[in-house]
């Protein structure tokens, strides 16, 4: 997932997911911004998975192989 980081005028860094709503934080350091980013992103990510939601933003990193009939596994379940 790409990070966009900015710095602001006050010095702070600030980095942000796009892909997933919510997720930006500010840090002291341009990798201190990206570190809290990335812990938060995957803790909305485990919750998400914790809940069955889906996760669109996972769809590219992981491959399931489809299923018997031909059509793609759900989650891992044909």
């Amino acid at each position: 997932m790409r990070i966009e980081i900015e710095r602001e005028n006050d010095g702070r860094w600030i980095a942000e997911v796009p892909d997933i709503p919510g997720v930006m934080a500010y840090g002291t350091s341009r990798q201190d911004a990206v570190a809290k980013a990335e812990a938060l992103a995957l803790r909305i990510i485990a919750d998400r998975i914790d809940h069955g939601e889906a996760i669109p933003e996972l769809d590219e990193m992981f491959a399931v192989p489809a299923c018997a009939n031909g059509l793609p596994a759900k989650r891992g379940k044909c």
